[in-house]
């Protein structure tokens, strides 16, 4: 009788360590990638950028994924290379990014000696990249004339980070479906997904709140944050290395692909019905979610009746960021592990009444401080307790493709709610903050259902040995929409809204509709691909964990 050999994989402990790792890394990722948005308001008072500079820069991370192809190279890597190798090169790209983003925000940047002079450099970035040769032919330059120097250098750093950002994305897909298929496929990418989006929380409370530390505001103090997190980021990515590489000894696997990479692999890809199904209802969707995020902030300052806390009060204090920070850990943390209580309903409910008495107190200090960040900020933490039941029932129940529907419909309402019903509260700050909240926890849970039934879906559309292939295609799709649309809404807000308007009274309606009707495209897609499904059997609507 042959003796089953135990590996890393076999444990489940050892399995959720490695999730914590890429899960972390994708954490600092995500607090990095938003780490302007809470300050938008502040780059236009001290650094000059407007709405179309703000949003040309927000575009400008997946650029180059999308028009110079770095996804696609970044799948074929990952499929050649392995997960470990791809998940520290991913971390180096984000980090040398973000250094050249601190340094365009910086003041030694721009450099204004006694003179009125400014640095070289800034000069250099002031007079050139005002005309990008077919780019600007075709409508998609990065850059534009008039564009401030400092947004300039910005947007090349954080299309650095961009490639190294989404080159992490589908590497810890991929290595998610390495360590969990056959077992919780869906409930490691939803519990991954959770964490990782605690990020956006953590950006939203944290970037004013080095901005503005001490009474001074230093936009570059929030950029500095990030890197220093991006660093985190690239150690956790380190340590998964060394994991990966001890499952690897013991399973006798190649890191790399068992045959060589063939760009025909591409091919068998994009003819499949399903994968494009998913691929554009992906980018519809996520389209109508990470742009919105940026502005998210900004917009609730125009439609927000917001009364700051009095100075020398505890709610305009520093010490109160970091009392709410600690609310918003026990909030995720007491959700996040009544999920995983399995005999002890006592127990169980305990969490769950934790979770949900600490929320209304996060709340209730948010609506207290009278910021758009701490209420906005509040966006993942429904997305934390449900993403892991949403990841289970798939695995055990199915019924992603419905998943995907309901998502899409959330989505749709929450986006006419902010154009159409949030501004109608303009005057009354109770019942704005009352009708901000409960929208953005639903638009949070919106973001829970789709993107843990989407992913752990893609390993039923191709083979196992093109997966990373698959899921760079998929980014670099989506990446389209994360693009374009931080850039529409800018030119939207311009051309809606007279030259000269606040930052905080800027009219959001029409580029609210905007990002709805990308959420009617998603459902009709949805509701083909539940047709499709239902015909061709790809097995959306079954488990991943078959009895």
């Amino acid at each position: 009788m042959t003796e089953t050999v135990k590996t890393l994989r076999d444990s489940a402990a050892m399995r959720w360590i490695a999730l914590l790792l890429l899960a972390l890394a994708m954490f600092c990722s995500y607090i990095f990638m938003d780490i302007l948005s809470p300050i938008k308001d502040l780059m236009q008072e001290t650094r000059g950028w407007d709405s179309l500079a703000f949003g040309t820069m927000q575009g400008s991370e997946v650029f180059l994924n999308v028009f110079v192809f770095f996804l696609i190279f970044a799948g074929i890597i990952l499929d050649k290379m392995g997960v470990r190798f791809t998940a520290v090169l991913s971390g180096a790209v984000m980090l040398a990014g973000g250094l050249i983003k601190y340094y365009a925000i910086s003041e030694s940047f721009i450099g204004v000696d006694e003179m009125g002079n400014h640095t070289g450099l800034y000069n250099w970035f002031t007079n050139n990249l005002n005309y990008i040769p077919l780019f600007d032919e075709i409508g998609v330059a990065p850059f534009y004339r008039g564009m401030p120097a400092s947004a300039k250098l910005a947007a090349c750093g954080f299309m650095i980070f961009g490639c190294g950002c989404e080159m992490a994305g589908i590497t810890v897909s991929r290595g998610i479906v390495k360590w969990f298929k056959g077992r919780e496929t869906a409930l490691a990418m939803g519990s991954e997904m959770a964490l990782a989006r605690l990020g956006v929380a953590t950006c939203m409370i944290f970037s004013p709140y080095f901005a503005k530390l001490g009474g001074t505001v230093n936009v570059s103090r929030s950029v500095a944050f990030g890197v220093v997190l991006l660093c985190i980021a690239l150690i956790m990515f380190i340590v998964y290395f060394f994991m990966d590489k001890k499952l690897d000894s013991q399973t006798g696997e190649a890191e790399e692909a068992d045959e060589p990479f063939k760009i025909s692999d591409i091919g068998k890809i994009l003819s499949s019905l399903g994968f494009w199904l998913v691929a554009l209802l992906c980018v519809l969707y996520y389209s109508a979610i990470f742009p919105f995020q940026k502005y998210a902030v900004n917009m609730l300052q125009c439609n927000l009746t917001l009364n700051p806390a009095a100075e020398g009060t505890f709610w305009a204090s520093e010490s109160v960021t970091i009392v709410q920070y600690i609310i918003m850990l026990v909030v995720a943390a007491c959700a996040f592990s009544s999920n995983f209580i399995k005999n002890n309903k006592g127990l169980k409910t305990f969490l769950m009444v934790m979770a949900g008495v600490a929320l209304v107190v996060y709340c209730y200090m948010g609506y207290m401080r009278g910021t758009a960040e701490t209420i906005f900020a509040v966006f993942p933490l429904l997305a934390v307790a449900i993403t892991p039941i949403l990841g289970n029932y798939v695995d055990h129940k199915g019924k992603a493709a419905s998943m995907l529907l309901l998502g899409s419909i959330l989505l749709v309402v929450c986006h006419l709610t902010f154009a159409f019903i949030l501004p109608l509260f303009k005057g009354s700050a109770v019942g704005g903050a009352v009708v901000a909240y409960v929208t953005i926890l639903v638009l949070g849970a919106s973001f829970s259902l789709v993107p843990a039934a989407l992913w752990p879906s893609v390993p039923k559309l191709v083979d196992d040995k093109i997966i990373g292939s698959a899921y760079a295609l998929i980014f670099w799709i989506q990446n389209i929409g994360l693009w374009l649309f931080p850039l529409l809404i800018g030119k939207v807000l311009n051309g809606t809204n007279p030259e000269g308007t606040p930052a905080d009274q800027l009219d959001y309606t029409w580029a609210l509709v905007m990002l709805a009707a990308l959420g009617v495209a998603a459902l009709l897609i949805g509701l083909y691909l539940k047709v499709v499904d239902k015909k061709k059997h790809l097995g959306l609507e079954e488990p991943n964990i078959k009895d």
